[in-house]
């Protein structure tokens, strides 16, 4: 039998993270630093470094890298508590894709990688790209169609593509690139991750995107590879592996990204809360009207069944399983749900969810990209699909 029971230390842990963003975290919302493109750097600076002095900062890495070394159960009830204010995850250094990559880099970089990429990202002294998503018939959905190359020369690989909607390249410090891999010999040897920095010659960000999401910091770009050359040694792991690495990454990341966004569910649902307790119409207050107070019931019931499946799947990894399939059914149903949450949220608040008065229409705009980004739900459903198919 699962034990969901929280340990007295993770309780403290949960208890002071919610503190944190209620008293330090949620005063900034609203902040002129924050724009289209989510919170600029510096103010991304200044909410990491109070992360930093409450103890709270990268609580997901090993402590030889700062962090507090959470499993996946305790990442669960942290990150929902950073998810309340769409600043939060920037605070605790837990935002896409940083903290995706610093799972990676800790799995699968040397230790000189380690300290020249992960030391510093997991500090936030730097943000980071994971730039494998392509436009014009690229890699997206289906990573098999991966357009843009590595190939061999010398000890160098010289890489040439486009990639599109790469999340945070504007001001990022550092990329990790997939790329068709092409030996000396001009032989495909399959995917392969590789670390540069954003400056290296030949890497443009050309474009940075207009999205309805507004909750990340850089926005999503496209970005150019002419002919960017970088040494062996720039090789992340083992050459060919890269589709291999990239579950490494996605299986906790699609996990992640479902804790983060219950937690901005559950404060729509608490704004919805208020507002049908204290705004009265036809004699009473709205709650106590079944059209309002059934949705209210409906959002606790699509929480708590999130809730439910996050830290199913986040029991599976901490046993040492891949736990692909517990994920990817967890951010199916998790994105579904909790887009219904916020959706009820807008509904409930009637005119006024429809106004910037509340986080509840900046939130509406913001999750819905969540049943796209890793994998939209259609394809998770075909994957699965096949899976029961080929079940004995």
């Amino acid at each position: 039998m699962i034990d969901f029971a929280l340990t007295d230390e993770l309780r403290e842990l949960q208890d002071r993270t919610r503190a944190f963003i209620r008293d330090v975290v949620m005063p900034y919302e609203g902040d002129a630093r924050e724009g289209a493109h989510g919170p600029s750097d510096e103010l991304r600076g200044e909410l990491i470094a109070k992360a930093g002095e409450a103890g709270l900062l990268s609580p997901h890495v090993g402590p030889e890298w700062g962090g507090l070394g959470l499993d996946h159960v305790g990442k669960a009830v942290v990150f929902e508590e950073a998810g309340y204010s769409p600043l939060g995850p920037h605070a605790l250094n837990i935002a896409a894709p940083d903290e995706g990559n610093m799972h990676l880099l800790e799995q699968v970089a040397s230790e000189d990688q380690k300290e020249h990429y992960l030391q510093p990202l997991a500090a936030g002294a730097v943000r980071s790209v994971f730039s494998m998503t392509e436009p014009d018939g690229g890699a997206g959905s289906d990573p098999g169609m991966l357009k843009t190359t590595a190939r061999a020369d010398g000890d160098d690989f010289v890489i040439s593509g486009r990639k599109w909607l790469i999340t945070g390249a504007q001001g990022a410090a550092f990329q990790i690139v997939m790329a068709r891999t092409f030996d000396r010999h001009g032989s495909d040897i399959g995917a392969t991750m590789f670390l540069a920095d954003m400056t290296v010659s030949g890497c443009t960000v050309s474009r940075v995107l207009e999205t309805m999401d507004a909750n990340l910091t850089g926005g999503h770009a496209v970005v150019d590879y002419d002919n960017v050359r970088v040494p062996g040694a720039a090789i992340l792991g083992e050459p060919g592996k890269g589709f291999r690495y990239a579950q490494v990454r996605l299986a906790p990341a699609r996990l992640t990204h479902c804790m983060r966004w219950l937690g901005a569910a559950r404060r729509c649902h608490d704004v919805a809360v208020d507002y049908a307790r204290n705004r009265h119409a036809f004699g009473k207050p709205i709650g106590e009207h079944e059209g309002v107070g059934f949705q209210l019931a409906d959002n606790e019931m699509d929480m708590h069944m999130s809730r439910l499946a996050i830290w199913h799947a986040a029991w599976v990894l901490d046993q040492g399983e891949r736990g692909g399939t517990e994920s990817s059914m967890a951010k199916v149903a998790c994105s579904e749900a909790l887009g219904r949450v916020v959706d009820r949220a807008v509904q409930v608040l009637g005119g006024l969810g429809i106004t910037g008065d509340t986080v509840v229409m900046r939130t509406y705009k913001d999750i819905r990209a969540f049943r796209i980004y890793d994998g939209p739900s259609e394809v998770h459903r075909w994957a699965l699909a096949r899976r029961i198919l080929r079940a004995n």
